[in-house]
């Protein structure tokens, strides 16, 4: 009942704070609903960046994988605080001197309206198709799980995650939909508080439990048992092989952190550009802790429980029921429901936005005010969150989709990234460049990953089998050897649309260069030192992983 109580608390806690602070924003217009009325602060924009990336499939799915691979999958993490800082230093910049509310809204001043909407499409279509339902349904999972929902409600175990999904879905839109991205950003930044104690009250009584009351002492016990796991460098039947840091895993990151709608939203609302800047070094910074939270918590659960899971997702909810106190579960699991709103009222907003802007306005009714494109990226809003909430209990038998939905997002990410690059690079690549760019990027990765991948892994193992090979480990290194990583693959195809682009662009080149204009929405002063702290932020990431090579 105590837990249910804290939970109850701190939940209506983050409501009504998030309701006093955006009262007074006007969400009729454009900027008011879809960036905040451009007023967003640097402690805003951090910590909704940090909650609108970290969720129930993150802090599971990475926890999971660590307590299989050890420290080598915190490249998700410590290479996002690098894409930040490069985020924050290039692209930041001229995102706000053209004063754009969508990423497509540059590629449409870049090269023309039908490259905008492709992009918003296919923008769309990850959102809506992938992360929406997997949200709903991962969160669900965690909340029933460590409540015990279907006991409480004496439901079975269907039934209670179908009330989670549709409470997570019901109060996600709520936030989304009727309050637009201030009351997403203000949520998201109290939640971000909670989460960093409560996910870094997890290590430590998980270091106290191996360590006799000691934190230290724990982590000292866990190391000299365990020195395998704090190897940062992988081979190549990783899930992250070391030679992917320098590759595709880097074009990951600056996709996600530097042009993704659902991300970079956040810091286009800012107030100027020296506050958006300071909220991406200030959140680069705690990135850099991340580990401590999606990582060491998996290598606990491994010397803990001796290896002895039956699957790896079981680390994390595992280690949280076997060494957090009960009187500390209530607040826990209402952080964990924060990070779970923070994920799906934050990709919905992306999409109303998208839609709103980029569709309705362009494409439907070319004449809206800018009152009739948020009602009508309002009603669109609804209509996704009911369609994810329907869609979501039918990937219950899906398994995890960590590693799996990284793979996927490489059909419409490096493609969109691509034009991105080189739009800013270049001044005279045509718009035909761009769609070409577009459509051989995601044509060749689907080819490559799911035609050509799976036939010749299977022809390996076909091979390996009739020359007697059974062990796991060699069975592992035939498989890794069959085909590239899809990390490389990205990293070979970027190069690939680049050359054709730029091919394209010295035959039939724009008779005008393209000029980016400041359209003086926000103050483009820049964070005096930016410069001197994204090269701490840098230094620090090679630190670490100079520090655990073995």
């Amino acid at each position: 009942m105590l837990g249910i109580i804290s939970f109850v608390g701190f939940t209506l806690l983050v409501a009504v704070i998030s309701y006093l602070a955006t009262r007074k924003t006007d969400e009729n217009s454009s900027d008011g609903y879809f960036l905040g009325g451009r007023s967003l602060t640097a402690p805003v924009i951090a910590g909704s960046l940090l909650l609108t990336n970290l969720s129930t499939e993150q802090i599971v799915g990475l926890n999971g994988q660590s307590y299989t691979e050890g420290i080598v999958v915190m490249a998700w993490e410590t290479l996002a605080a690098i894409a930040m800082v490069v985020t924050a230093i290039f692209l930041l910049p001229r995102y706000l001197k053209g004063g754009i509310t969508t990423v497509p809204q540059f590629l449409k001043d870049r090269y023309d309206v039908t490259t905008k909407t492709l992009t918003s499409a296919l923008f769309l279509t990850g959102y809506v198709v992938v992360l929406l339902p997997t949200i709903l349904y991962s969160g669900a999972l965690a909340i029933s799980t460590m409540f015990d929902i279907p006991a409480m409600l004496d439901v079975s175990g269907t039934a209670a995650l179908v009330i989670c999904i549709w409470g997570i879905g019901i109060i996600g839109s709520i936030y989304a939909v009727f309050g637009g991205l201030k009351a997403v950003a203000v949520s998201d930044t109290i939640n971000a508080i909670g989460l960093l104690i409560g996910g870094l009250l997890i290590p430590i009584f998980g270091l106290m439990a191996i360590g006799d009351g000691s934190v230290f002492g724990g982590l000292s016990v866990l190391y000299e048992a365990n020195p395998e796991k704090f190897d940062s460098t992988g081979d190549i039947t990783n899930s992250v092989p070391f030679s992917t840091l320098f590759t595709g895993m880097m074009l990951i990151n600056l996709f996600y952190w530097g042009t993704n709608q659902q991300i970079i939203q956040r810091a286009l609302g800012a107030k100027n550009l020296a506050e958006g800047q300071k909220g991406l070094l200030l959140a680069s910074f705690i990135k850099i802790l991340g580990p401590l939270i999606v990582v060491l918590p998996g290598i606990i659960a491994f010397h803990y429980f001796k290896g002895g899971l039956e699957m790896p997702d079981q680390a994390y909810p595992a280690l949280v029921n076997a060494v957090l106190p009960k009187y500390f579960v209530g607040f826990f699991v209402a952080v964990l429901f924060g990070a779970i709103l923070s994920s799906f009222n934050s990709v919905l907003n992306s999409s109303v936005t998208l839609f709103g802007l980029d569709i309705y306005k362009q494409h439907v009714n070319p004449e809206a005010s800018e009152r009739t494109v948020v009602k009508y990226g309002k009603i669109f809003g609804i209509v996704l969150a009911i369609g994810a909430m329907l869609i979501a209990p039918l990937i219950a038998n899906a398994g995890s989709l960590f590693e799996y939905l990284q793979e996927v997002n490489g059909i419409y990410s490096i493609p969109i990234f691509t034009i991105i690059v080189v739009g800013y690079l270049t001044k005279r690549v045509p718009a035909i460049a761009a769609k070409i760019g577009i459509i051989s990027g995601s044509v060749l990765y689907i080819i490559s990953q799911f035609v050509l991948k799976p036939n010749l892994v299977e022809s390996a193992l076909e091979k390996a089998a009739a020359a007697g090979v059974t062990d796991e480990r060699a069975l592992a290194l035939v498989e890794a050897k069959a085909y590239p990583h899809f990390i490389h693959v990205m990293a070979i195809l970027f190069v690939l649309n680049m050359v054709i682009m730029l091919v394209i662009g010295k035959i039939w080149p724009n008779k005008e260069p393209f000029e980016l204009k400041y359209t003086e929405q926000v103050s483009i002063e820049p964070y005096k030192y930016v410069k001197q702290v994204g090269l701490l932020v840098c230094a620090i990431v090679i630190g670490l992983y100079v520090y655990f090579a073995r």
